[in-house]
């Protein structure tokens, strides 16, 4: 074989190939033409050895080849890469999944606390089974608010924020059972509608509002977001469509955890607005505006970034890499 001769006759394919490993998409044909030149030049490089031994030529093509391979096979990405995806792409499209279960439930939520309050706050006798009147009175004018600030700002915010996390996780990797995260939701909501109820009783529902919004605002919408995860896991058990019920609820369980991660994020901002807003004798306009601009944050990554997200392929899962190839089924 005359290496030269090879060198000069192959060089232009050699070249495509490596043109083909560097791009960051390829269309079907092309994907077909690098396959083919692939497995060429996989043939000239063994040429090259078996003849010629190591020569400056075959270690062209070796490396040409070693980067075509790792287009062909995969790499995970590094740490940093990984990261960023996660927080550009996959975090937001796995929120924007659940958008729409989220409003309901929010819209569900409100209307169970409204009810519970307008409920108990106007039967006396209701008001009076939830305790003295003087213990419940104290609770409205003093320790209602006190709650905000009877501990140090840091400690009060890192309280809640692992509380509310925690919780928040729990709605998410129990929603398979499709009862946990409505308890979950139900008890919130009762709970927070006994409260107002209290303040409204004894003429403080505007201190109740007050303090509520600015954090609650996303604090709440995080647990809404939670719930509605857990209970895309658990109807991916009800209906999993053509795949079996353990590969469809693999997939929504994959995807969808990506939420338990991401709200433990949000919390924290929520609880440093808790913890380091609700609390401070500022005007009521600039805690309740701090607090709706955090939602608004929020809120726009999951609304806008994730409709990005979703129209570039991402579902918020693992890529192929990581999970490995996808099951074909038919339908």
């Amino acid at each position: 074989m005359d290496l030269d001769a090879l060198t000069a006759a192959r060089s232009p394919e050699w070249a495509r190939l490596d043109e083909l490993s560097r791009r960051r998409r390829l269309t079907g044909p092309e994907v077909d033409e690098f396959v083919a030149r692939y497995q060429a030049a996989s043939a000239d490089l063994a040429d090259i050895k078996t003849t010629a031994g190591r020569t400056p030529q075959g270690d062209h093509v070796s490396a040409i080849l070693s980067r075509a391979r790792l287009r062909l096979t995969g790499t995970p990405d590094g740490a940093l890469r990984a990261l960023g995806r996660f927080l550009v792409w996959q975090l937001p499209a796995a929120l924007h999944r659940v958008r729409w279960t989220t409003l309901g439930i929010a819209a569900v939520f409100v209307g169970v606390v409204a009810l519970v309050a307008s409920w108990v706050s106007r039967d006396p006798a209701l008001v009076a089974s939830l305790g003295p009147a003087a213990q419940l009175e104290h609770y409205a004018d003093e320790q209602f608010a006190g709650y905000y600030t009877e501990n140090p700002a840091a400690v009060f915010a890192g309280t809640v924020w692992t509380n509310n996390a925690w919780i928040a996780a729990q709605c998410v990797l129990f929603g398979v059972t499709g009862v946990f995260p409505a308890y979950v939701l139900v008890q919130n909501a009762v709970s927070l509608g006994i409260a107002a109820a209290v303040m409204f009783a004894f003429d403080r529902g505007e201190v109740f509002v007050l303090y509520i919004l600015p954090h609650g605002l996303l604090e709440m919408t995080c647990i809404f977001v939670a719930g509605a995860a857990g209970f895309h896991i658990f109807w991916a058990l009800v209906a999993p469509g053509p795949r079996t019920r353990s590969a469809a609820l693999a997939d929504a369980g994959l995807s969808l955890a990506t939420i338990a991660v991401g709200l433990v994020l949000a919390l924290a901002l929520a609880g440093a607005v808790e913890g380091f807003v609700t609390g401070q004798p500022w005007p009521w306009w600039v805690k309740i505006g701090i607090g709706a601009a955090a939602l608004a944050v929020f809120l726009t990554y999951m609304l806008v970034q994730g409709r990005r997200a979703v129209r570039a392929g991402e579902t918020g899962g693992l890529t192929e890499y990581e999970a490995g190839t996808a099951r074909l089924v038919a339908g």
